[in-house]
C-alpha cells in the first residue's frame, strides 16, 4: 500500500490530488473562524474584539519607528505568505500544469475571464457614481479553499475533469485578481522603493541560481523586498506574488537522470553489502551515500517543495486568522435594508449571478470557437455547477473590500454582501450538482 501510494503521489496526478486535500481539510477551520468572528462582532465582546485587532505592534530604533496595528499585521504581513502560496500555484500551473499549454489552459481561462467581467459588470451597473463605485473588483474573486471544500462533499461521484477544471480555473481567477490589486488598488507608488524591490528581487534570482540555497539568506532577502515592496505603494501582499516568480518549479536536475547516477554509483555499494558489510566501511561507500543524499534535492522541483510545506501554514493558520479579523460584521435588525443597498446588492448579484453566467458563458464560447473542450465525462450543467461554486469569492473578496474603501460603513455593507452571496452560491452550487452528477453506485 505504501508503495502504491509513493507512485501516485510521484506524478501530476498525485501532485494534484495532495492540492485539493490540503485545501479541503482546513475548510472547515475556515468556516468555524469566520463563525467566531460573526459571534465576537455581535456580542458583548466587541468593543473588547475591536481594540486587540486595532492594537499595534512594531519595534523601535532610536527615533524610528515601525508598528502596525494587528489587523494590518495579518492583512499585509502574513497574507503575504498566502499570495506567496497562490504564486507558486499559479508558477507551477504554468509551467507544468493545467495552464501550461494553450490546449490546456484555453477553456479554464475563458471561463476565468468571464467570471471576472461579468461580476464586475454587474456591480459596475449597480454603483456607477455611487459610495461603492471602487469596489468592482470584489465580486470577481475565487476561495478555492470553500469551492474545493464543497466539490469533495459529492467524494468520487465527481468527475477528475471537472475537479481540474474548477482549481485550474480558480488559479487563473486569482492571477486575475492580484494583476487587479497591483494596477488598480495602488494609490501612490514610489518609484525609488519599487526600484530597490527589483534590485533584491534580481539579487534573490542570482542566488537561486547560483545554488545559494542558504536560508538565512534567502529569508533576509524576502523581508528586504516585502519591506520595499510595503514602502513603495504597491500593496504588500504583491510581494508574496513576485518572490513567488523567482522560484523554480523545474528540478536542476531531471528524476531521470538522477535515477540513471544513483543506480550506478549504489552498485557498488550493494556489492560491498553482498560481500557480507553491514555498514559504510570506505570512502567509495561514503561518497555514494552522500550523492544520494545531495542528488535527490537537486532533482527535487524546489517551488513544489516550498508550496508543500507552506501549505498548511496557510490553511491552518493563515486564513483562519484573516477569517478571524475580517469577516467580523455588525449583523443588526436592518440587515434586509442594509443588504438591499447597492453595495451589498451589487456584490451578491456579482458572485451568485455574474459569476456562473460568465463562466459558463465564456466556457460556451471558447468551446464553440474550438478554442477548447469540455473535460472528458464533464457536462454543461456540472459546469454550472461548478461556476456557482466560484461564485464563493470569501478571502479574496474579503481582502479586495478593504483595499477598495476606506469608510467602515462602506466595508461592512460589502463584507455582508460577501458572506451572503458566498452562502448563497455554496448552496446554489450543491444543489446543482447533486442533480447531475452520477449517482453512486
Amino acid at each position: 500500500m505504501a508503495s502504491s501510494n509513493t507512485t501516485e503521489r510521484s506524478g501530476l496526478v498525485g501532485t494534484f490530488q495532495w492540492f485539493v486535500h490540503s485545501e479541503v481539510t482546513g475548510s472547515l477551520l475556515l468556516i468555524t473562524c469566520t463563525v467566531a468572528a460573526l459571534l465576537l462582532a455581535n456580542s458583548p465582546w466587541a468593543g473588547a474584539y475591536r481594540d486587540l485587532l486595532h492594537t499595534y505592534i512594531g519595534v523601535s530604533w532610536g527615533d524610528a519607528t515601525f508598528k502596525l496595528s494587528l489587523h494590518h499585521w495579518i492583512n499585509d504581513g502574513l497574507m503575504v505568505i498566502f499570495f506567496f502560496v497562490v504564486g507558486l500555484e499559479i508558477k507551477r500551473e504554468l509551467v507544468v500544469g493545467e495552464l501550461s499549454s494553450f490546449d490546456k489552459a484555453s477553456l479554464p481561462v475563458a471561463a476565468a475571464l468571464g467570471g471576472m467581467v461579468v461580476p464586475a459588470a454587474f456591480y459596475v451597473a449597480l454603483n456607477t457614481g455611487g459610495a461603492g463605485a471602487r469596489g468592482w473588483g470584489i465580486p470577481m474573486a475565487t476561495d478555492i479553499a470553500f469551492a474545493l471544500g464543497v466539490l469533495a462533499i459529492f467524494g468520487k461521484r465527481v468527475p477528475i475533469g471537472l475537479k481540474v477544471f474548477l482549481t485550474a480555473l480558480a488559479i487563473a481567477d486569482d492571477l486575475g485578481a492580484v494583476a487587479v490589486i497591483a494596477i488598480f488598488y495602488t494609490e501612490k507608488t514610489n518609484l525609488a522603493a519599487l526600484a530597490v524591490a527589483g534590485l533584491l528581487l534580481f539579487f534573490l534570482f542570482g542566488a537561486i541560481r547560483l545554488g545559494v540555497r542558504s536560508t538565512g539568506v534567502q529569508l533576509i532577502l524576502m523581508i528586504a523586498v516585502w519591506l520595499a515592496v510595503f514602502a513603495s505603494g504597491v500593496h504588500a501582499t504583491i510581494a508574496g506574488i513576485l518572490l513567488a516568480m523567482v522560484i523554480p518549479v523545474r528540478p536542476v536536475v531531471s528524476p531521470m537522470d538522477f535515477i540513471s547516477d544513483a543506480e550506478r554509483v549504489l552498485e557498488k555499494v550493494k556489492e560491498r553489502q553482498r560481500a557480507g558489510s553491514r555498514i559504510v566501511t570506505d570512502r567509495d561507500q561514503l561518497d555514494a551515500m552522500e550523492f544520494v543524499h545531495t542528488g535527490s534535492h537537486k532533482a527535487l522541483p524546489w517551488g513544489l517543495m516550498l508550496e508543500r510545506t507552506l501549505h498548511p501554514v496557510q490553511v491552518w493558520i493563515i486564513l483562519p486568522l484573516f477569517a478571524l479579523a475580517n469577516a467580523g460584521v455588525v449583523i443588526d435588525s436592518h440587515i434586509l435594508e442594509a443588504l438591499a443597498n447597492p453595495i451589498s446588492l451589487g456584490v451578491v448579484l456579482g458572485l451568485a449571478v455574474g459569476k456562473p453566467l460568465g463562466i459558463l458563458g465564456l466556457s460556451w464560447i471558447a468551446v464553440k470557437a474550438r478554442l477548447g473542450a469540455l473535460p472528458s465525462g464533464v457536462t454543461w450543467t456540472q459546469i454550472l455547477g461548478a461556476g456557482c461554486l466560484a461564485g464563493i469569492g470569501f478571502t479574496m473578496s474579503l481582502f479586495i473590500s478593504d483595499l477598495a474603501f476606506a469608510d467602515e460603513g462602506v466595508i461592512t455593507s460589502a463584507k455582508l454582501g460577501i458572506l451572503v452571496a458566498s452562502l448563497v452560491s455554496a448552496v446554489i452550487g450543491a444543489v446543482i450538482l447533486v442533480r447531475t452528477l452520477p449517482k453512486q453506485g
